[in-house]
């Protein structure tokens, strides 16, 4: 007779959840930082490292990896994309560019890959009459070279040699004749290239007497006598000598100094001014002294 008693179904033991003990080291050493720092870094460069060991050490192979190497390299600098057919200078005269293209002598076609593009630039700067320059490989294959020309600011001229000079006193190129650039300032003398900037100012002032004045010329390196024609000088101090010219020019103003029979204006000492005349202005101021000495004896 069967039994009306219901008897639940047997149930498998659950799994139990605690790691085994294998796992349990594992995760411990994995909370350790120089172990998983072995894993992550270490392990990756020791394979690396035995890959590369494993390569050298057959000469042959070396070699042909080092070949097909070469070879990728060359396939890729000469493909037509990396290839520079010709040379573009943009912002110079012409001269200045034919000097540029005979420094920089390139065999075009030449790949860009080959092109050292920081000594192109050292080369080009090195010239006088360039400021800046900024080499680039345009598509198309075009190296454009372009420049920032110095502009002449005076003419210097020294016993050797004329050359001109920008508005800072760098040199910009020699030349042969004054004549050639009339229209800009003269200035004389050993250092006077590195007082430009001052004699520009001097001779900005001077403006008003442009077709009177011949130039500045330094004195001994460190001051500078204004000259005009009839070889009038006006001899400046070593300090302030903007300022003490301004002076000098409120007095001809005043008093029309310039056109008296003077040969000079010495204002090295600003407070004990000193003006020296011509010979015979000389001889004509003691004859007029003379005539009025005997006047007043009679």
């Amino acid at each position: 007779m069967q039994s009306l008693r219901h008897e639940p179904p047997l149930r498998r033991p659950s799994r139990d959840p605690a790691p085994s003990r294998t796992a349990y080291k594992f995760q411990r050493l994995w909370l350790t930082p120089l172990f998983r720092s072995l894993l992550r870094t270490g392990l990756p460069a020791f394979a690396l490292a035995f890959g590369a060991l494993w390569l050298i050490s057959d000469v042959e192979r070396t070699e042909a990896l080092a070949e097909k190497l070469v070879e990728i390299r060359s396939s890729i600098e000469q493909r037509p994309e990396f290839q520079v057919k010709l040379m573009a200078i943009v912002g110079g005269s012409d001269e200045l560019v034919e000097d540029i293209r005979d420094v920089l002598p390139i065999d075009f076609p030449v790949s860009s890959f080959d092109l050292d593009v920081d000594q192109m630039h050292q080369v080009i700067t090195g010239l006088d009459a360039v400021a800046t320059a900024d080499i680039s490989v345009q598509p198309g294959g075009i190296l454009q070279v372009t420049l920032v020309e110095r502009t002449p600011a005076v003419v210097w001229q020294t016993r050797d040699v004329l050359e001109l000079l920008d508005a800072e006193g760098h040199r910009v190129a020699p030349i042969e004749a004054r004549v050639a650039h009339s229209e800009l300032p003269l200035i004389a003398g050993e250092g006077g290239d590195k007082a430009v900037p001052e004699a520009l100012e001097m001779i900005a002032v001077l403006e008003p007497f442009s077709r009177r004045l011949v130039g500045l010329q330094r004195m001994g390196a460190r001051r500078w006598d204004v000259v005009f024609t009839n070889d009038l000088r006006v001899l400046l101090p070593e300090d302030a000598p903007l300022a003490t010219l301004q002076r000098v020019l409120a007095v001809n103003e005043a008093h029309d100094l310039f056109a008296r029979d003077i040969v000079s204006v010495d204002m090295r000492l600003p407070d004990r001014p000193t003006v020296r005349l011509r010979d015979h202005a000389v001889g004509e101021l003691f004859r007029i002294r003379e005539l009025s000495m005997n006047g007043t004896a009679e």
